[in-house]
């Protein structure tokens, strides 16, 4: 295959094989684009239809996820600053691992962000605009917000990959591999464009029943 496709047997052959370093390799072909792509908009269906049969999950994914990633992080500095002056005694992952959880809190909490639609919108602008343009202005965020997903699951996943490739360990671990955590980029981001297509869904429903388009959001307000 040429053009954009160039590569799919290569990246398709290093996934039914497990190789992370002929992945690694694999990935650096102009097909990882367009599976990037595809792969992240099935998962984020899947991620629909887990919140179909689970309301719980589909309230509540994104805060668990971030209490309790701040819960840890916090836990780890607290005790550990205190074993440092109390006890003169450190574990040394634990300058590691906070960032790696703050990762997984701050881009889980890009997807909560999107389903309360609190990222910057221009709601007072867009209020004094045609009941067409809002619509209009709706489906554009979300195909911005689709693209801009797409270039950071490809990318985050090329250097996920590339992580485990090289065995890249934790600094102050034995056998915790970075790529685990890693991973929590791509992940979160295809959260992200499932909640995307699920505002899309409310907005046309609500076009078409003539609900207001336009709302204040509120952080916290859910």
């Amino acid at each position: 295959m040429t053009g954009w496709f160039q590569g799919t047997g290569d990246i398709l052959n290093a996934l039914m094989a497990g190789d992370s370093w002929m992945l690694s390799q694999a990935m650096n072909e102009p097909a990882a684009w367009p599976l990037g792509l595809a792969a992240m908009l099935a998962l984020a269906l899947v991620i629909l239809v887990f919140y179909r049969l689970s309301p719980w999950a589909e309230r509540n994914l994104e805060k668990t996820i971030m209490v309790v990633s701040y819960l840890a992080i916090g836990g780890i500095i607290f005790v550990e600053v205190f074993r440092r002056f109390a006890l003169s005694q450190q574990v040394p992952w634990s300058t590691t691992l906070p960032p790696f959880l703050f990762l997984i809190m701050t881009y889980f909490g890009c997807s909560y962000n999107v389903k309360l639609r609190t990222h910057l919108a221009f709601a007072e602008f867009r209020n004094a605009m045609s009941r067409a343009g809002q619509m209009g202005g709706l489906m554009l965020d979300a195909l911005l917000w689709i693209g801009f997903s797409w270039v950071v699951v490809v990318t985050s996943t090329k250097v996920a990959i590339n992580s485990a490739a090289n065995f890249q360990i934790m600094l102050g671990t034995d056998n915790v591999m970075q790529w685990w955590f890693l991973l929590s980029v791509p992940l979160a981001f295809t959260t992200l464009v499932a909640r995307v297509i699920e505002n899309v869904v409310i907005d046309i429903a609500n076009f078409r029943s003539g609900e207001t388009l336009i709302t204040q959001a509120v952080i916290g307000g859910d």
